[in-house]
């Protein structure tokens, strides 16, 4: 997710160099809808890794 969200943001940064405006908004807006999507799932993930670490 990470991944994809690094590739929108250098197509948004590449589009924005060329003129591109609307192609760059709109992979901006992409990069940084999945980061967010990253962010949440990784915190999920962090959450419950600790909360199974410690019933063990």
């Amino acid at each position: 997710m990470l991944g994809w969200a690094i590739a929108f943001l250098i197509v948004a940064i590449v589009a924005a160099i060329f003129g591109f405006g609307g192609i760059a908004g709109t992979a901006a807006w992409i990069a940084k809808v999945l980061f967010v999507i990253f962010l949440v799932l990784f915190i999920f993930s962090l959450i419950r890794h600790f909360m199974r670490s410690s019933t063990v």
